[in-house]
This record gives C-alpha cells, structure tokens and sequence, in this order.
C-alpha cells in the first residue's frame, strides 16, 4: 500500500531546551555512576523515561526523598517546591538541579510577590509538577485555576497579581488577564510564558496546513502535548494523536499522502524518526 507516502519531520518539534539540558545531566551521571534517582519521571514521555531507566535512572516519588539519604537525586526541568530542598539538606541528599531557567526565573519572582505581601493567582494545570513548584513558593496560598469557571465560586481579593504556568499560551493569559479587569479587579499581569514553547504554537499551525495528514507524537501525560495537538487539529483536521509507532492506523493513510510528524516539546526525536520509519514501510 501507500508507497509513495511523503514524510516529513518538523524542524522545530522536539525537546526544548530545559528538557535537552535535564536529560544531558542525568546521562553524564549515568556514565559515570551506573544509576542515579529522579524525582518524578525526567520528562512526560514514557518511550523517553523507559530508554533512560534502561541506563540506570531509577523514579521516585517525593514519599520515597523522605527515606532516602546520602545519595544523588536530579530535580527535572519543571522545578521543585522548597520543601524539596529542605528535605535533600536533612537527609545529605546531592540535588542536581536541572530546573529550567525560565521556571526559576517565575519560582523567584512569584516569591518576590508573595514576600511583598501580593495576593496571588496562578493559572495553570492542577496537579502539575511546575505549578505545585509554583504554589510552593507562596506556602500554598496562591490560588490555582485552569479555567476562569473555577473562580465563579472563588472570593477573590479586589487586587492582585496574576502568573501563568511557563507553557501555556500567551494568548489565553493576556484573554484571562482582559476578563478579570472587566469584572473590576485590580490585576498586574506577570508573563513569564516561555517563547520557545509560545512561538511554537504559531509556527505548528502553518506546519499543519502544509499537509494531508498530521501525525501528532506525544506521552499522554503531556499538558504541553494536549495544547499542541488541539494547535494542528485546528489547523488541520486529519490530525492524529499517537505516542508510540505501534498506534499507527495503516488505513488512514492512502498512496500519495504528504504526513507531516510533529510532537511535544517533551517529544525525543528519535521516536518522531522512528514514527517516520514506521510510516515509510506502509
């Protein structure tokens, strides 16, 4: 069938650079020691953390940093809560810190805010390592919501400061921001979105369009993933989801076809060329 499928790879999809840099960290470590601990799995990609437990790199949980002593742990891109770094003090843990610039950057300032007495909200996916990071920072009193519904029943303060998780997009912060003014508060908007993910969510768009099919490679634990396949279903409808190769619907595809393969900024490339491959033998 289908064997004169055109495949291409987006130039720009693939880890960003906190990702690159955590995962550069954790395979020197690897080499060099045999194993090393992480706190949550390094990247939300199971093919990803799989080749790397394969290396030696064992997840753990933040239960498991408790009992854990005199040992070396990396903190991933997302960033962690100053507890964290309490507990690594007590228990002689080495942290190697592969927290992301752009998230430490919003850990400081959200901190900055909160010494200085500001109210807080942060818009942002409940539950997420980054924001539980965020939160930390102001002792657990900053407000979190990932829809503006969530604060319908929420008493908000008549002024406060408003931040966003680093990868959510820049148009809905600056919308959410416009609401909340129009319902009379008093909102200091604080964007640290990082660009290279915003930008992304542009250029996605018109790769989409460039194509019949758009094969979307992403962990389904991705929040980033979530957001960026909705960016290629808008631009383009036969757009499909997948994580693996395996998950390849060969009747989708039809002789002839132009496939674009695209992914998360948590998305390796090796697998997006491994997806390619996949695509070519049909």
């Amino acid at each position: 069938m289908a064997k004169d499928l055109q495949v291409t790879i987006d130039k720009d999809s693939g880890f960003c650079f906190g990702v690159v840099y955590a995962i550069d960290m954790a395979e020197e470590i690897l080499e060099d020691d045999g194993y090393l601990y992480c706190l949550g799995d390094i990247v939300h990609n199971d093919e990803e953390v799989a080749r790397l437990k394969a290396k030696g790199l064992r997840i753990i949980g933040h239960g498991d940093l408790a009992s854990l002593k005199n040992e070396k742990v990396l903190i991933r891109a997302h960033g962690e809560a100053p507890e964290t770094y309490r507990t690594a003090l007590e228990n002689n843990i080495t942290l190697i810190d592969a927290s992301c610039p752009v998230v430490l950057k919003l850990q400081n300032r959200i901190k900055t805010s909160y010494d200085g007495q500001e109210k807080i909200l942060i818009f942002g996916k409940h539950g997420h390592a980054e924001v539980i990071g965020l939160q930390g920072q102001t002792n657990n009193e900053a407000i979190v919501f990932q829809d503006l519904e969530e604060l319908d029943h929420v008493e908000l303060p008549s002024s406060f400061t408003l931040y966003s998780q680093t990868t959510k997009s820049v148009d809905k912060f600056y919308a959410i921001k416009a609401e909340l003014q129009n319902r009379g508060y008093e909102v200091k908007a604080n964007d640290t979105i990082c660009r290279q993910v915003s930008n992304r969510y542009e250029d996605l768009g018109d790769f989409a369009r460039q194509y019949n099919k758009i094969v979307f490679v992403s962990g389904k634990k991705s929040s980033n993933g979530k957001v960026l396949y909705d960016v290629c279903k808008q631009a383009n409808s036969q757009s499909y989801f997948i994580s693996d190769p395996a998950e390849l619907d060969e009747t989708l595809f039809e002789p002839n076809d132009t496939v674009g393969i695209c992914g998360a900024t948590s998305t390796p490339m090796w697998l997006m060329k491994n997806v390619k491959q996949a695509l070519e033998q049909f």
